[in-house]
C-alpha cells in the first residue's frame, strides 16, 4: 500500500470546492481518512449519500480533531469563525488552510486563532463553475488549473511544501506569492469581471418588461456568458467584494478610466482608437488559449474526462 499524502484530511464546507477536493482526494488516494464538516444537516446527509467522505459531521471542531490538514472551504467572510472553532482542536504540526479568493483578509482573520504548535498556509484554487453545493463538485475540477498559495511571513517551509504537494496531487499547477499581490491580481482577473457581469445582468433585469423578455430570448454569446458568471453564489461574492475592497476599487477605477476613453472614441468616431484597443485585447485572449487556460469543451473539458467513454457525447 502506498502511504497517503495526508493521513487525515478535514474539509470544512461541502460546497463546490470542498466536495471537489474531497472527491479528488478519494479518487487519487491522497488521504488515508477524509472527514467533511458542514453546518447544514441536509448537506451532511447528502454528503453521506454521495459517499465521497469517510466521516461526516456538522461540527468543524470534531472534524479538525487529529487532522493533519484542515481546509476551510467556506465563504471568506466565514473563515475567521471557522478558524476560531477549529483552532483549539488543531494538533501539533497540523496545518490550517483555506480556498478563498481573497487572501490578505483571510490571513488577518484566521491567524489569531492558529496556535503556536500549528501552521496557517492559505491557498486559492483558481477553479470553479457557477454551480454550488455537494452535488456540484467533481474530482477533475482542479486539473490544469492554477492554485495560488500565499504563506504568511515566517510560515514554516515544510508546512508550505505540504499544501503545495496537496494541490499538485489534486491536479493543479501551483504558484506562491504574497497575499497582497494575490488580491491585486485577482481583483482584475476575477473580482471586477464578476462585478461587471452582475451589473450588466442587473441592468437587463431593470429594463421594461417587453425589452427584458427580448433580451432573454435573443441573448447572444456575450450576454449569455455574463449571465453564467452572474449566477455564481451571491454569499461568496458578497464576501469577496467586501474583503478585497481596496484592490477591487483600484482596479475598478482603472477600468472606469478605460471605459471613458472608449466612450469618447465612439462619440467622436475615432475608429483608429477602437481598432487599436480591440487588437490589444484580442492578443490577451490568444495568450490565455496558448497557455492552455481555455477550451471549447463544456466545464473546461473536466466533466467529460470523468465519464466512461461510452457516456461521452
Amino acid at each position: 500500500m502506498i502511504r497517503p499524502l495526508v493521513p487525515r484530511l478535514a474539509i470544512i464546507g461541502a460546497g463546490l470546492i470542498g466536495s471537489s477536493l474531497a472527491r479528488a482526494a478519494r479518487e487519487k488516494h491522497l488521504a488515508g481518512t477524509i472527514v467533511v464538516a458542514d453546518a447544514d444537516a441536509a448537506v451532511c446527509a447528502r454528503v453521506r449519500e454521495l459517499g465521497f467522505a469517510d466521516a461526516v459531521t456538522q461540527s468543524a471542531a470534531e472534524a479538525a480533531t487529529d487532522a493533519d490538514i484542515v481546509v476551510a472551504c467556506v465563504p471568506v467572510g466565514a473563515s475567521g469563525a471557522v478558524a476560531a472553532e477549529v483552532g483549539p482542536h488543531l494538533k501539533p504540526g497540523a496545518i490550517l488552510s483555506d480556498v478563498g479568493s481573497v487572501k490578505a483578509s483571510v490571513v488577518e482573520t484566521m491567524a489569531p486563532f492558529v496556535p503556536a504548535h500549528a501552521h496557517l498556509v492559505p491557498a486559492h484554487p483558481v477553479a470553479g463553475t457557477e454551480f454550488s453545493g455537494p452535488d456540484a463538485g467533481f474530482a477533475a475540477l482542479f486539473e490544469n488549473r492554477w492554485c495560488i498559495v500565499t504563506p504568511p511571513e515566517g510560515a514554516d517551509p515544510a508546512a508550505v511544501d505540504r499544501i503545495v504537494a496537496l494541490w499538485r496531487a489534486a491536479g493543479a499547477n501551483v504558484e506562491t506569492m504574497s497575499a497582497q499581490h494575490h488580491d491585486l491580481v485577482l481583483a482584475i482577473t476575477s473580482h471586477v469581471p464578476h462585478l461587471i457581469a452582475y451589473n450588466i445582468v442587473g441592468t437587463a433585469a431593470e429594463l421594461e418588461e417587453t425589452l427584458t423578455s427580448e433580451v432573454i430570448k435573443f441573448s447572444a454569446g456575450g450576454f449569455r456568458d455574463f449571465t453564467r458568471i452572474a449566477s455564481s453564489d451571491p454569499t461568496m461574492w458578497r464576501d469577496v467584494f467586501l474583503s478585497n475592497r481596496e484592490a477591487v476599487l483600484e482596479m475598478l477605477g482603472r477600468f472606469t478610466e478605460d471605459l471613458t476613453a472608449l466612450q469618447r472614441a465612439i462619440r467622436y468616431g475615432d475608429g483608429d482608437a477602437l481598432f487599436e484597443h480591440f487588437t490589444r485585447t484580442r492578443a490577451i485572449r490568444r495568450s490565455i488559449i496558448e497557455q492552455g487556460q481555455e477550451t471549447a469543451a463544456p466545464d473546461f473539458g473536466r466533466r467529460a474526462a470523468e465519464k466512461p467513454k461510452h457516456e461521452q457525447s
